[in-house]
């Protein structure tokens, strides 16, 4: 927690399609230097993802529970 108790909140934004190791070498890295990190899966992107926003969502669900935890 920050000194003025105000939680520190990151954003990560990516297609994720898929997760690989280097987002999960980031996520981690990220989770040393803020509070909450927010995961956040693109959407409405120009390129055509090979998986689903539902599929992405659930393998870094997945992911994240098998190699955060």
């Amino acid at each position: 927690m920050a000194t003025d108790m105000t939680p520190r909140i990151g954003i990560y934004p990516g297609t994720f399609d898929p997760i690989t190791n280097g987002h999960l070498d980031i996520i981690r890295r990220g989770l040393t230097l803020v509070d909450e990190l927010i995961i956040a899966i693109a959407a409405d992107i120009p390129k055509t993802p090979i998986f689903s926003l539902d599929q992405r969502k659930q393998l870094v669900e997945e992911d994240l529970e098998m190699h955060l935890t």
